[in-house]
């Protein structure tokens, strides 16, 4: 078999990758996927009650990027969403992020924003250059708010002190002193309409001279095709075969619980309305127990059902074969992954895209980002490439 384009993974990077190069270059391209479906993490599914569900944790797609929109709107509807978080801790719902509504509830009385500003301003610890999470945590809002909603949970999650990550782990979440509790900071915040995987397949659907093989190793499969190059989104310690060692990962393991109709009437005061178990999207667990977060998608599907579907969180180790969720963002990582790049600049014929493939913690609008770029740039040197390869 021969093919412009042996692409890796059929996630947002293969698939946009695929769809650029065929359609803007009328390139033959061939995505390989080792699961057996498309989509990667951000596959969606209705699961055996009819529920639909992120089949690998939450995908909360958010931008700020017209361009990343403008291109994913080509395939699908957008559902307006309101990305809601709450924490339990101390026995109770606490308001999050950080903002005055939850320092009302820290002091058990209504209060003003210019109170919550005062109190910041007394108890936050100075740094003057933040060199980690717990150092940008601790800088904004003081160690009790820091210990009460971050430390734990950072510490399940990534099974490292925030003293030990990268400040962007835990920068990624606003701190605000008036009453926005938006957990995201980017201006559009939308699901699409119908799930992800009816984006996914619309792309696919949109792609010329492509074919896709599912539940298949991209190894196996090279050995019978003759490409001009090689697209590669998966994991680049694997694909060196760890030369370097193998790159901190976290993993994660998901358990389903259903609720009934009838099972649910007794949680309507908690979740505030009918059909819900939990009051919104994602509840966050720092402290007391195994898992990091509940998560009931059907807060943001818009789905309408009477039973309901909410997923349990547990972060767990990663080992080469497994699942590697996110890349560890620290400096020692970092240090690691410096020796596949090296590895991968040399490596011919081959181009590496997407956040195990680069080793970075991006969100689903960067990778779109990312791929548009690469795609654009593999067009730049289309036509001359064309002509060495002739």
């Amino acid at each position: 078999m021969k093919v412009d384009f042996l692409i890796v993974g059929a996630g947002f990077t293969g698939l946009t990758l695929a769809e650029r190069l065929s359609n803007e270059l009328d390139a033959s391209c061939l995505v390989v996927e080792r699961r057996g479906h498309l989509g990667g993490n951000a596959y969606d599914e209705y699961d055996a009650h009819g529920v639909l569900v992120h089949a690998y944790g939450p995908h909360y797609f958010r931008s700020d990027q017209p361009a990343v929109v403008d291109y994913l709107s080509r395939f699908t509807g957008w559902r307006p969403a309101n990305y809601q978080v709450l924490s339990w801790t101390r026995s109770r719902y606490w308001r999050f992020p950080i903002n005055l509504n939850t320092f009302e509830q820290l002091v058990g009385r209504t209060a003003t924003e210019e109170e919550f500003q005062a109190y910041l301003a007394r108890v936050r610890e100075p740094v003057d250059a933040p060199r980690n999470s717990e150092d940008v945590i601790v800088s904004q809002v003081g160690r009790e708010l820091y210990e009460l909603f971050f430390k734990g949970y950072t510490e399940k999650q990534w099974r490292r002190s925030p003293a030990e990550l990268d400040a962007s782990v835990c920068g990624r979440i606003p701190v605000r002193t008036n009453r926005d509790d938006r957990y995201l900071r980017e201006r559009f915040q939308a699901m699409p309409d119908q799930g992800y995987t009816a984006l996914f397949r619309r792309m696919l659907a949109g792609c010329r001279r492509t074919m896709v093989l599912l539940n298949a190793d991209y190894r196996e499969v090279r050995a019978g095709v003759e490409c001009g190059q090689v697209i590669y989104s998966g994991a680049i310690d694997e694909y060196f075969g760890y030369r370097a060692g193998v790159l901190p990962y976290r993993s994660l393991r998901f358990e389903a619980e259903h609720f009934t109709a009838e099972q649910l009437a007794g949680r309507e005061s908690v979740s505030g309305r009918p059909g819900f178990w939990q009051p919104v999207v994602q509840v966050n667990y720092p402290n007391d127990f195994d898992f990091t977060r509940i998560v009931e998608a059907k807060h943001v599907t818009g789905q309408r059902c009477s039973g309901t579907t909410i997923v349990r969180e547990f972060p767990q180790d990663y080992a080469p074969g497994g699942e590697a969720y996110y890349p560890v963002p620290n400096a020692a990582a970092r240090r690691q992954y410096e020796a596949y790049a090296e590895l991968a600049a040399r490596e011919p014929d081959t181009l590496f895209a997407g956040r195990l493939a680069t080793y970075r913690y991006l969100n689903m609008d960067e990778v779109v980002a990312q791929a548009l770029a690469l795609a654009a740039r593999i067009k730049a040197g289309w036509a001359d490439r064309r002509r060495r390869v002739a």
